[in-house]
């Protein structure tokens, strides 16, 4: 409770003047991933003209991954762990462990805002949905939908799953969550923001997959 009325209070004075905003929009985003919403953090590195902050010439994902030396923020942290972490690494953005709290099933974003909408006209549980500058769009689902991503379709009548240019993303993955610039392309932004009532327990997958398929199959045709 302490932790949530913190970031409240955080929220106000961003509102303050523009300037702080800027400062500190990423900082308050991670904040409430951590305390409200139950999620692991991690710092992640930034792109400009190109060139990625990590440091490596040759980075094959240049401000789209994290910072292999920076600290990963457990759910449950608190506001000053934030706070020390951003101070660490000014300018950091904002990741997120796939495989933990949720797993994610990425579609192209056309596709997923059909199916957003396809799937809340039939009252159908829906998590978090986020759109990247890339054109993608990353539905957040249970925990072990990535590895089960083939059966599942397989079993729904989806013998050929690359021809449905869905791809799921587990263990190992990170995403940039928004506000976040992603290489430098823009912000990630959100299709469908976390609640309370999803975004600690996201659907599973096979919920929300049969209407995934069906659209992005429907936008290759």
């Amino acid at each position: 409770m302490g932790f949530t009325i913190g970031i409240s209070r955080g929220m106000r004075d961003i509102r303050t003047g523009s300037r702080r905003r800027s400062r500190t929009s990423d900082g308050t985003a991670v904040a409430e991933y951590i305390g409200l919403w139950g999620w692991d953090v991690v710092p992640g590195a930034r792109a400009s003209a190109g060139a990625c902050s990590c440091g490596h010439d040759d980075c094959p994902a240049p401000g789209a991954h994290p910072l292999d030396f920076a600290p990963v923020l457990t759910a449950g942290a608190t506001l000053d762990d934030v706070t020390r972490a951003w101070g660490e690494f000014p300018g950091a953005s904002v990741m997120l462990p796939v495989g933990r709290a949720f797993d994610v099933i990425e579609v192209a974003e056309p596709a997923g805002h059909r199916a957003l909408a396809r799937l809340e006209r039939m009252g159908l549980p829906v998590g978090p949905v986020a759109a990247t500058p890339e054109g993608r769009a990353h539905f957040f689902v249970a925990p072990g939908a990535a590895a089960d991503l083939p059966g599942l379709l397989y079993r729904m009548g989806w013998d050929d799953p690359d021809s449905l240019d869905l791809r799921g993303l587990g263990p190992g993955a990170h995403i940039t969550a928004p506000p976040s610039d992603r290489g430098g392309l823009g912000p990630v932004r959100w299709l469908r923001s976390p609640a309370l009532d999803s975004a600690s327990r996201p659907p599973e997958a096979r919920l929300v997959l049969g209407t995934l398929a069906y659209v992005a199959h429907r936008s290759r045709a």
